[in-house]
């Protein structure tokens, strides 16, 4: 019988709410957990690291609080969010910045 993976309930929770998240629009990792309650922003990150490169999990649309995309260890994920997220409309300042006062989802402090 194949091991299988247990996931943590509050992930459910964080794939709860990251779904809300509409289209063209950002939230961060801090901003999740504030929301889920009982998590922390890393935890959040974790979430998204852990999802399967075809989930319907909208993961590109939570960026970190400097408004940023939150660097990958290996492979393309930085590049493929910044895709998906122009792709939306979302826009990057010289910066590389998203301004959380046009992109933001909800004021996240």
């Amino acid at each position: 019988m194949p091991a299988t993976r247990e996931v943590p309930a509050v992930y459910d929770r964080v794939l709860e709410v990251v779904r809300q998240i509409p289209r063209g629009q950002v939230a961060t990792y801090g901003q999740i957990a504030m929301i889920v309650g009982e998590c922390t922003p890393r935890m959040v990150g974790y979430c998204m690291a852990s999802l399967d490169p075809d989930s319907d999990v909208p993961w590109q649309r939570v960026i970190n609080a400097q408004g940023k995309i939150s660097p990958r260890g290996v492979g393309d994920g930085a590049l493929r969010q910044r895709q998906l997220l122009i792709a939306e409309g979302v826009e990057f300042s010289d910066a590389d910045r998203i301004s959380f006062r046009r992109f933001g989802w909800l004021d996240p402090y």
